[in-house]
């Protein structure tokens, strides 16, 4: 709980307590818990049953659970269409084959092999590998300000922490 504390005041400092983020700031911490839960649920599931198994139910609830919102979602944002083109499907379905469900099953079968600890790790640094690229390949860092470099440095020493902390526990 320390370390969370630590990486959720580092992402506070990286927006500068400013209240315009304060939605999306909630909405990440809450993907973030769902997502942490989500892989514990499926580290216990991988060790059950089959991985292609596990993807096709979670892909079919995926797909009943947004096909029953897609009313209200067009309620919302109305439409002309809701059918892609050709050349639209044919990227969709790249698209799910390898970058969903390809993924997916990859995601299920690592963990067979690597703990749960250690794929949430790598999901929560993605934002901060995305921050850098933006830093090296856009130029994006003129733009932040010192409280952003204690922040970003108050998560990497969280996580550095987490993982120093779970190696000394493995070995003992």
């Amino acid at each position: 709980m320390l370390l969370s504390t630590l990486t959720l005041f580092g992402i506070s400092l990286i927006f500068h307590f400013d209240t315009s983020y304060q939605l999306g700031i909630i909405l990440g911490v809450i993907s973030s818990a769902f997502g942490a839960l989500y892989t514990i649920y499926n580290n216990w599931l991988v060790r059950h049953f089959d991985t292609k198994v596990i993807n096709f139910y979670q892909m079919m609830g995926g797909t009943l659970g947004l096909g029953a919102f897609l009313p209200i979602y067009l309620l919302i944002f109305p439409a002309d269409s809701i059918v892609p083109d050709l050349k639209n499907t044919a990227y969709l379905g790249i698209l799910a084959l390898f970058c969903t469900v390809g993924l997916y099953v990859a995601f299920a079968e690592v963990l067979k092999k690597i703990p749960a600890f250690t794929v949430n790790l790598t999901f929560n640094l993605e934002p901060v590998y995305a921050i850098i690229m933006a830093f090296l390949f856009f130029g994006e860092s003129k733009e932040v300000r010192l409280a952003f470099y204690i922040g970003i440095s108050l998560i990497i020493t969280s996580v550095v922490l987490q993982t120093l902390i779970s190696m000394r526990k493995k070995s003992s």
